[in-house]
């Protein structure tokens, strides 16, 4: 095992351990180096900003603290760009928020070099995009979608009517660059697509949806995909 692979490993076994933690010499077997080569992994994770504890004496070991989720990150200056540029040209897609909170994590955890490096890049890269639907508005969608719970929008049509809807939240779609909420609409009893930027204001109900899937939404064209791993 190389010992990038052998840190990513470490960490991950630190991690999974939890507050219990893991003693050198239990590392030193898993891995089948010595205690001198952990302890020497063990303080370049901790130069890495890796927030390793330790305790000495019977029943002590090493942990990782509970503030931390992410293991060493290796990415090249190009892919942490890419990242961020991502996530800036879309701040108007479902949860952009916390992926831009989440790349953030990521490109503290790079190395200075990398992160110095693509800083350099991204000073390269600009993008100029429309504003986005309000903070709250997408807040609630965003919460309604994850806890499948009903929404309850303040929603303008295209000739300038103004409805209040209860919407059973299936998928967010985008569509030629604009994000739309299509869910089971209770007031006209049908799935129907409602342009988020059109949403004036939205609340989370506590009511659960019902049992209206993804397959009413209807045969998505043949050039979309979802965003899951693989696109299915």
């Amino acid at each position: 095992m190389r010992r990038a692979e052998r840190l990513h490993a470490l960490s991950e076994m630190l991690r999974r351990s939890g507050s219990r933690g893991c003693t050198a010499e239990q590392m030193a077997s898993e891995f089948g180096v010595s205690v001198r080569t952990v302890k020497r992994d063990l303080d370049a994770l901790e130069n890495s900003g890796a927030p390793i504890w330790s305790r000495p004496g019977p029943g002590g070991g090493y942990g990782l603290a509970a503030r931390s989720n992410l293991p060493p990150i290796s990415l090249t200056p190009a892919q942490a760009v890419a990242l961020l540029t991502a996530i800036s040209a879309a701040p108007d897609a479902p949860y952009a928020d916390l992926a831009s909170a989440g790349v953030q994590k990521i490109l503290s955890v790079l190395d200075p070099r990398t992160r110095k490096k693509a800083d350099e890049l991204a000073r390269r890269v600009w993008v100029d995009v429309e504003p986005p639907a309000t903070r709250a508005v997408r807040s609630a969608l965003e919460e309604a979608m994850a806890e499948q719970r009903v929404v309850r929008i303040r929603y303008t049509a295209r000739d300038g009517n103004k409805t209040t809807r209860d919407i059973e939240p299936v998928i967010f779609a985008s569509r030629n660059g604009r994000w739309y909420l299509i869910g089971w609409c209770r007031l006209r009893n049908e799935m129907r697509w409602f342009l988020v930027t059109r949403i004036e204001h939205a609340s989370v109900t506590k009511t659960h949806c019902g049992d209206h899937g993804i397959q009413e939404v209807g045969t998505p064209p043949a050039t979309a995909r979802s965003v899951s791993r693989g696109g299915e």
